[in-house]
């Protein structure tokens, strides 16, 4: 038997290397500067750079909030009560030299009172209690200014008041510097990043900040003994703290 043998030339190409070059960033970045687009790739090496840092500020603009509430047997002198202390209240601010217009109302109200606020009270007491009219404002002052503020006006007769928002008159100087100190914290990150791959950091390309506040904790302030209300010194408001955060996205160039 003759046997048959097919041989297949067999081809062998050469073997492709293919080099990547160092490029901080994976994948391709667009970012608009000055209506300008930084491409990140071979051409174009840059370090992004993500970094937080903050600030703490004495508020200086207090927000005071104070209110009242009056009853009555029925709605009229619900409202003539409730009346009486309003205007009591906002005549006793101004004379204290509170500016008229800083003086914002923030709600008011006239209603029958449920019967649950009624239980624990005797019946003469109910029937006095019939009806309430209620009434809020806020007060922007100065932070130093705020005990005096709240002060005046529970001795008028805002028996529903107490709360306090703390604030700047420029908002935006505590949160520039804590932009500015993100940015120098991630100029700095940058650097160390650009040295580990022996290189030289360039210029800024691109900044973006987000800013948070948050109020840092206070102790409550605490009144005096009970006595006769002309003879009562304001609480001890101290003004609170502020902490201002802001997180700063960078991209610089690399040398």
């Amino acid at each position: 038997m003759k046997s048959e043998f097919t041989l297949k030339k067999i081809t062998i190409q050469p073997l492709k290397i293919v080099t990547f070059l160092p490029v901080v960033l994976l994948g391709v970045l667009a970012l608009s500067v000055n209506a300008q687009t930084i491409q990140v790739n071979k051409e174009n090496r840059t370090i992004a750079i993500t970094a937080t840092d903050k600030v703490t500020v004495l508020a200086d603009i207090a927000t005071v909030h104070i209110g009242f509430i009056a009853y009555g047997p029925d709605s009229n002198a619900a409202y003539a009560n409730g009346s009486r202390t309003s205007n009591a209240i906002v005549k006793a601010l101004t004379a204290a030299g509170v500016p008229n217009d800083t003086i914002q109302s923030e709600n008011q109200s006239l209603a029958p009172v449920q019967n649950y606020q009624l239980d624990k009270l005797t019946e003469a007491q109910k029937a006095q209690r019939q009806f309430q009219v209620t009434q809020s404002w806020t007060i922007r002052t100065a932070a130093k200014d705020a005990a005096k503020v709240l002060d005046t006006a529970v001795k008028a007769g805002a028996n529903q008041s107490g709360q306090i928002e703390w604030s700047f008159k420029d908002e935006n100087a505590p949160e520039a510097e804590a932009a500015a100190k993100a940015l120098k914290r991630a100029r700095a990150q940058a650097e160390q990043m650009a040295t580990s791959l022996s290189a030289k950091l360039g210029s800024l390309l691109y900044a973006s900040n987000e800013v948070q506040s948050t109020p840092r904790p206070y102790m409550r302030a605490m009144a005096a003994a009970p006595m006769a209300m002309d003879k009562v010194e304001p609480l001890a408001i101290n003004p609170r703290e502020v902490e201002k955060s802001a997180t700063v996205y960078a991209v610089f160039a690399i040398e």
